[in-house]
């Protein structure tokens, strides 16, 4: 039984045929009488008698109308309040990035945020990796923040999952030379420049794994905070580096690049703030949206 079944419902008592409830609720006549179908096939009641003057209520009818009164009064006081939280629902809201967080979920965050919360001054703070974001959340300098997480999240914090994404070993074109390897030369590799983010980063650390488990260190690491530089740097031959997944796959489809190896799987863009502030009404309007657009 939905709402406007009993809007029509109490339409149809009021005016006293279907044909004027039809006229004031904007309905075909048809439909009119389908949600009053609709309404006694889930009540097993016969709401109406059909007379020559029109519908008049039956006992059960009469009793479920003052019902249907009271439940549309309560959705209509509940619309009321929604309205009312959302134009009063303001202050700060102070959001943590960085270079590697997942900045089209931040640009739907903003954009939901605008229609719902139009009077939150929403500021975004940039940091160079996600341990000086969640550094900063804890000392409550943000509100919440996008960061990196390829473990579980820490117990200190709530979070929302956003997305996921792996990390590949990329390499500029013709590196590999002819045929596939099974495994990469790893001691020619290390001869090379490596391009990578600063050392707290995801892609840092990932290389870090790489270097012990293959008793390597480069000669020359370049470190570079901005993926569409490290990008196009690997591209122009400078050096190898680690990509995110699809920044690694959509180059070397265009023949950017080639992949030397898949370095990690799945690795998640978590959405952070801190426990204590779940009732918070702006970090609880917050949670509802990316749980709806964050993934979209």
């Amino acid at each position: 039984m939905e709402i406007y079944q009993l809007k029509t419902f109490v339409t149809v008592a009021q005016e006293g045929t279907i044909a004027r409830a039809s006229e004031r609720l904007f309905l075909s006549q048809p439909e009119v009488s389908g949600h009053i179908k609709a309404i006694e096939d889930a009540t097993g009641l016969v709401l109406f008698e059909r007379t020559g003057r029109g519908m008049r209520l039956t006992r059960d009818g009469d009793r479920l109308l003052v019902k249907a009164e009271e439940t549309l009064n309560a959705h209509r006081g509940l619309l009321e309040e929604a309205g009312a939280l959302k134009k009063h629902l303001s202050g700060k809201l102070t959001i943590g990035v960085s270079s590697e967080s997942a900045t089209e979920s931040l640009g739907r965050l903003l954009s939901a945020l605008s229609d719902r919360a139009p009077s939150v001054d929403t500021q975004i703070e940039h940091y160079s990796h996600s341990k000086a974001m969640l550094e900063a959340l804890s000392r409550e300098d943000i509100d919440g923040c996008f960061y990196i997480e390829d473990k579980h999240p820490p117990s200190s914090i709530s979070t929302i999952e956003i997305s996921r994404f792996g990390i590949f070993l990329a390499a500029p074109p013709g590196t590999l030379g002819q045929g596939t390897q099974a495994e990469p030369d790893w001691q020619v590799l290390a001869q090379k420049p490596w391009i990578r983010p600063n050392a707290h980063t995801c892609c840092a650390q990932a290389a870090e794994q790489l270097f012990r488990r293959h008793n390597f260190r480069p000669k020359n690491i370049i470190t570079i905070d901005r993926e569409h530089v490290m990008r196009a740097l690997i591209a122009g031959g400078v050096g190898i580096g680690l990509l995110h997944t699809d920044t690694a796959k959509e180059a070397c489809s265009n023949g950017d690049i080639e992949l030397v190896c898949e370095v990690q799987k799945s690795i998640s863009v978590m959405f952070a703030y801190l426990p204590g502030r779940n009732q918070d009404p702006l970090l609880a309007t917050v949670s509802s949206i990316l749980k709806l657009v964050g993934r979209a």
